[in-house]
């Protein structure tokens, strides 16, 4: 039971990682309409940020790295990703209002390539490691209850406090502010809410920073557990199978759906994959998101849209 619990709790914290990069796509999907196909390429880049200006801030300012640094390098680099967003906006967005879904996408992917470059011109294409003052090392659990305790990581677990706070803020800012009404009615219909004078560019411009500083904290958690490097941009990917199962709307949806992903993977890997021949762990979200896509297309979440003609 120990062992199984210890499985169980490892699959929720890879979930939360999951669920943080599911964010990304669900906030612009969400606001805009638009599948951003770049939000691995920003994860990529905001970690690069927060690594390289947590070094570089201590040695402008004559400080020592630490707290202070850290802070002043999370303020920086937030600045670094709503500079991102009034880019992408002007000189990407801003000429694509009301075009066809496919060719958002496209422009996306053009992001993405964009960012990936841009990382490497200035930031370099070396190994970084990012360092918060998250704890390393494992700490037992329940001993009383099983011989031995359960083995946690604690670095996972303050992960999975910052993945739960960020949510309950954006679901409240979603839910009960102007500007997350006004990002629900430019989503809907682009024409319509620029008709009752919404501000398209700036909701944009908001939409696409605030999915930059959850590409920061999912940046910095996963940097600090793995390190920042390029592959990260298409590790990215892995959070496809939970915005399918979540639903593509939906915040609580990306937070359910990386949770069962991540859980999912553990459990078949340690039980199943015995009997498979192992690395069911690689291909176990896809395949529950191409069962979603048969069954529930929507996702768990997500709103079913029926078109009358």
């Amino acid at each position: 039971m120990a062992f199984f619990l210890e499985t169980l709790f490892g699959g929720l914290m890879s979930g939360m990682l999951y669920s943080l990069v599911a964010l990304g796509f669900v906030l612009i999907f969400k606001a805009s309409g638009v599948f951003n196909f770049a939000q691995g390429a920003m994860v990529l880049i905001a970690a690069l940020c927060m690594a390289r200006f947590s070094v570089w801030i201590p040695v402008w300012l004559g400080i020592e790295e630490g707290l202070l640094g850290n802070i002043l390098a999370f303020v920086v680099s937030g600045l670094f990703m709503w500079l991102i967003a009034v880019v992408i906006e002007r000189w990407v967005l801003r000429f694509l209002v009301n075009q066809e879904p496919t060719t958002l996408l496209m422009a996306t992917i053009g992001i993405s390539y964009f960012l990936d470059g841009m990382g490497q011109l200035i930031f370099g294409s070396s190994v970084y490691t990012i360092d918060v003052g998250m704890p390393k090392d494992p700490a037992f659990i329940l001993e009383s209850m099983f011989e031995g305790g359960i083995l946690i990581s604690l670095e996972d677990l303050t992960a999975a406090g910052v993945s739960a706070l960020l949510v309950v803020a954006l679901a409240f800012f979603f839910q009960y502010t102007s500007t997350g009404r006004a990002l629900r009615a430019v989503a809907d219909d682009h024409q319509a809410a620029q008709s009752i004078g919404i501000p398209l560019n700036r909701i944009w411009v908001v939409v696409w920073t605030v999915a930059g500083l959850v590409a920061l904290v999912a940046g910095i958690i996963w940097g600090s557990k793995f390190g920042v490097q390029f592959t990260l941009s298409t590790a990215a990917l892995r959070a496809l199978p939970v915005v399918i199962l979540g639903g593509l709307t939906s915040v609580p949806g990306a937070i359910v759906g990386g949770l069962i992903i991540g859980v999912g993977e553990k459990l078949s890997e340690v039980y199943l994959g015995p009997f498979v021949g192992g690395g069911i762990e690689i291909w176990f979200a896809y395949m529950l998101a191409l069962v979603f896509l048969l069954f529930r297309p929507q996702g768990l979440f997500g709103e079913k849209i029926i078109d009358r003609v």
